[in-house]
């Protein structure tokens, strides 16, 4: 098999604008976590199938820091782009940013990391090309995500990842 041409982190980089709107809310009017988890993993996916070129799949959720309340009736902004990628799966940073519909500074919510690995027809993790990095930063946010990635399969030799409560 020859190996895909190596893409960019711009190549495959994804931006959604959302209005959040009254069924978005919580009990105290803000926008639930889980909307915006949802959007985070639609961006995702269409980044790290844009690089793929192939179907993925969402394999975690690596962390989720929420900065500051979404309100309903802010426009809110996902912009996705790739850290990390391994033989078969891809890193994928999510920012998150608020501005009120009718003008105002923008500001940041939340941040995510979102592994995603390819599949081929058959439904198993296929290969993915190289990630080409352009830039100081795109080759440190590479370093990071490789070190993240590590954590996470340690995690999952270890069983950390995959237990759930145990019986005592």
């Amino acid at each position: 098999m020859i190996d895909p041409a190596p893409r960019t982190v711009e190549q495959s980089r994804a931006s959604v604008v959302r209005l959040t709107i009254p069924t978005d809310a919580n009990f105290s009017g803000n926008v639930f976590g889980g909307q915006l988890l949802a959007e985070v993993d639609r961006v995702a996916y269409i980044t790290a199938t844009r690089h793929a070129q192939t179907n993925c799949v969402t394999a975690s959720f690596d962390r989720v820091d929420f900065l500051a309340p979404v309100h309903v009736g802010e426009v809110v902004d996902f912009d996705a782009r790739l850290t990390y990628v391994g033989r078969t799966s891809m890193e994928v940073w999510v920012r998150i940013r608020a501005e009120p519909l009718l003008g105002g500074p923008s500001q940041p919510v939340a941040e995510a990391y979102v592994t995603m690995v390819a599949v081929g027809p058959d439904g198993r993790p296929t290969a993915v090309p190289a990630l080409a990095l352009t830039s100081d930063a795109e080759r440190q946010r590479f370093d990071d995500g490789r070190r993240r990635t590590e954590i996470r399969r340690r995690a999952r030799e270890r069983g950390g990842a995959q237990e759930g409560p145990r019986a005592v």
